[in-house]
């Protein structure tokens, strides 16, 4: 059997949550009827496929149910793609051969957000600022802890740990990020002790009790 290389990526033209789950129900069940496996999260959803041929197949069964339902197909999100060479974005995460990780989208909003929390005139306690930023990273694990490879946690744990570092620099009347000597006077374990959510502790722990 042929490894599952071609996906089709279809996004049904923007409805409710609540209205899709009742107009594409219907499609749920006559995609299964015709052998294939759907994923679908509202109007959002991908069919693996063997092989092209077989992707271009299920498009056009979509293409068919959908005009005769009334519905279009999102112009710019509904492809085909091998998901060995290009990937696909599904559900804030980017699905590429056996790994899958967060989409640009999705780090970029975690970043904005942080930066709000860490500008270098904020002006709460350390430990203030690091358990506001430890609730925003725990929520954003809980939600992509399946992610692989892992190294993108560990770069972002040095990121927030740079990040706050340039506060406590700004306040001993230094300049710039958080650099240098900065990690002697202040190390990882300076916060650590504060409570600072590690994403990478994180993930090592949630990997290890699955394997309990």
């Amino acid at each position: 059997m042929q490894n599952q290389t071609d996906v089709c990526k279809i996004v049904v033209g923007v409805i409710s949550p609540l209205l899709s789950n009742i107009y594409l129900d219907p499609l749920d069940h006559h995609m299964a009827d015709c052998g294939y496996k759907m994923i679908r999260y509202a109007d959002d959803f991908v069919i693996p496929c063997r092989t092209r041929l077989e992707a271009e197949s299920a498009l056009a069964l979509v293409q068919s149910w959908v005009e005769e339902a009334g519905l279009t197909l999102h112009p710019e999100k509904t492809k085909i793609v091998d998901v060995e060479n290009e990937g696909f974005d599904f559900l804030g995460y980017h699905f590429e051969g056996e790994h899958r990780w967060p989409r640009k989208k999705s780090f970029a909003k975690l970043k904005d957000s942080l930066r709000a929390k860490t500008k270098r005139s904020n002006g709460h306690s350390m430990k203030y600022i690091v358990d506001d930023v430890s609730r925003t990273l725990r929520g954003w694990f809980e939600y992509f802890k399946h992610s692989h490879p892992p190294r993108m946690f560990r770069r972002l744990d040095q990121w927030v740990r740079m990040r706050l570092r340039s506060i406590l620099r700004k306040r001993h009347k230094g300049k710039g990020r958080g650099r240098g000597f900065d990690h002697i006077r202040w190390p990882n374990r300076y916060f650590t002790e504060l409570g600072l959510f590690s994403l990478l502790t994180a993930l090592v722990s949630a990997r290890q009790s699955l394997r309990r």
